[in-house]
């Protein structure tokens, strides 16, 4: 069987695969994009029915396309997929779907990597690592199948009609999660709410979006806090737009609880860290808060002041009154959704670019091992490398790196020929 040859090879074609092609084009560089299934498909089946992008339409986006419409509009996941391949198509990316790569190796007696496919091998010098960090749904080993509930991870959740009828505990309250959790209850669902450590920042204050105010306060560029590769944040664009209030969605009849612990005997166990978790949450809002109030003193603005964003609502009866321990079969709950996160799943990549716990050995995308590189990772260069334009500027990088890599190795030393240098 014959091998092909290109010099760049990327793995994925969702946002960080399409990013990748626009820059190694830019660039000159050769290249393939490989996409087991379609452009942009986590978007589209991986998602709930109603999801739309966390931030508003000017600013998620890729720098040379701008979304249809209104600007300002929180655009739903197929509007998002959509426009992540028109911006391919827009590049003409070469794209190959319904390509699986099963495994990558170095080459044993030359510089590059072989890569097995489910359509053939593929030798290439450069290899890019497009498929992000969130590839498998992670659920805690906490309650077992014999507890005879049913749990379902938020990745495989579409929609309330999906869940067997009866009471929702949802796990975990970063975005995903309360979205969730706000739409199972607005069906008319009983639901409790596991919430953890967050941040929770204003989905917008005195006439600006937050993700603005991330960008005024350069806090889009800030480094990975000490100790944690992910912080939860509790943000929404859901319903045009809100600041997520776990007050007010106790008022409405949610039940929250603290961390989850524990199971025994079709009983959860809670941490007593409720109060804690939100009170928390309320000082990084109000912190935010602060920063603008001081940003637009300092610069001189005229924006509306907005007094009544500082007004934090009455404790519910669940915070003053925590409850550590739920009877699953007596509160009614059904069903158990997981918002807990997705771990990496590079198996495929069979070179020596990880660490021991199966993450990746980079920096900012450029890994340990030569001619392999990452993108869409969480926090790969800044707090904004796993958003839509985030991931454009890692990309970028990536390819200034490969093209500064090219230009060294098509160095010749006076006299010296092609086969001596190689």
């Amino acid at each position: 069987m014959s091998v092909e040859r290109t010099e760049a090879l990327v793995v994925g074609a969702g946002q960080a695969g399409i990013a990748a092609s626009e820059h190694l084009t830019r660039a000159g560089i050769p290249h393939l994009v490989l996409e087991k299934d379609r452009v942009a498909e986590r978007w589209r089946s991986c998602r709930w029915d109603s999801l739309v992008a966390n931030g508003p339409a000017w600013h998620d986006r890729f720098p040379g396309l701008e979304f249809a419409g209104d600007p300002d509009a929180f655009v739903g996941k197929e509007g998002v997929a959509d426009y992540l391949a028109a911006y391919a198509r827009k590049y003409d990316a070469p794209i190959r779907c319904g390509v699986e790569v099963k495994g990558a190796t170095r080459l044993p007696d030359r510089a590059g990597f072989r890569v097995e496919t489910s359509q053939g091998v593929i030798e290439t010098t450069y290899l890019i690592s497009a498929t992000g960090a969130f590839q498998t749904p992670v659920i805690p080993p906490l309650v077992p199948e014999s507890a005879g509930i049913t749990q379902i991870h938020s990745n495989s959740y579409r929609n309330p009609a999906q869940l067997p009828e009866g009471g929702v505990l949802v796990v975990g309250a970063g975005s995903s999660g309360v979205q969730i959790a706000d739409e199972l209850l607005a069906s008319g669902r009983k639901v409790w709410l596991s919430v953890g450590p967050h941040d929770r920042p204003p989905r917008a204050y005195r006439g600006r979006d937050f993700v603005w105010w991330l960008g005024v306060l350069n806090k889009w560029d800030a480094d990975a806090p000490e100790g944690a590769e992910h912080t939860t944040i509790a943000v929404s664009g859901a319903h045009g737009g809100a600041t997520v209030d776990f007050r007010k969605l106790a008022a409405r009849g949610m039940v929250l609880l603290g961390r989850t612990e524990s199971f025994e005997g079709g009983k959860l166990h809670f941490a007593g860290d409720l109060g804690t978790n939100i009170r928390r949450g309320d000082a990084n809002y109000l912190s935010l808060l602060d920063e603008a109030d001081a940003w637009i003193t300092r610069n001189g603005l005229s924006l509306p002041e907005e007094p009544q964003a500082r007004e934090i609502g009455p404790d519910p009866d669940c915070m003053t009154q925590p409850i550590h321990t739920l009877d699953l079969k007596a509160a009614g709950i059904t069903t158990i959704l997981w918002a807990t996160g997705f771990s990496n799943d590079f198996g495929w990549l069979q070179v020596d670019a990880l660490d021991d716990k199966g993450r990746p050995r980079h920096q900012r995308g450029v890994s340990s091992e030569p001619g392999v590189y990452f993108l869409g990772l969480p926090y790969q260069s800044r707090r904004g490398s796993s958003f839509i334009w985030g991931v454009w500027h890692d990309a970028k990088f990536v390819a200034d790196h490969i093209a500064k890599q090219r230009s060294y190795l098509a160095y010749r030393a006076p006299g010296e020929t092609a086969a001596a240098a190689e």
